[in-house]
């Protein structure tokens, strides 16, 4: 059965076009939009929600980068139209999944470092969204150069 709706979530960097690869190899097999989305995790997550700080600056700067490397994607791979490119805040697990049941998605496509170990099989954000995802996983295998 055919994918009809593709969602390649990435983290911007470097290692991130090998997966975009695999993505739009599958949509055109497939016949199928791609949609690609990043998730900018607030940083009182990341620091553990007990900053004493205000990290709000800094935060925005790290919206502005993405920002700024989303627009290098799409200038790279002209199909990755402005309408199938989202950037947004949150948990990346959670984000994800609601975006693909928001928008009928049957298949994400993810990057894995492929670390030994059964705890590391998948990377820690490849490991969160193939837990309960709503739809088909694939995790593109990244090899470190």
């Amino acid at each position: 059965m055919p994918y009809n709706h593709i969602l390649v979530a990435v983290d911007l960097t470097e290692e991130c076009d090998p997966v975009i690869h695999r993505a739009r190899e599958l949509s055109v097999s497939n016949g199928a939009t791609l949609s690609l989305v990043h998730i900018v995790e607030p940083m009182a997550m990341a620091f553990g929600g007990d900053v004493p700080m205000d990290l709000s600056q800094l935060q925005q700067q790290q919206f502005d980068q993405a920002k700024e490397r989303l627009e290098q994607l799409k200038r790279k791979y002209t199909e990755l139209e402005s309408a199938n490119c989202h950037l947004t805040y949150g948990q990346p697990r959670q984000e994800i999944h609601l975006f693909a049941k928001e928008n009928n998605c049957d298949l994400i496509v993810v990057g894995s470092h492929g670390r030994h170990g059964l705890a590391l099989l998948l990377g820690s954000t490849a490991n969160d969204v193939l837990h309960g995802a709503p739809c088909d996983v694939l995790a593109v295998r990244l090899i470190k150069s």
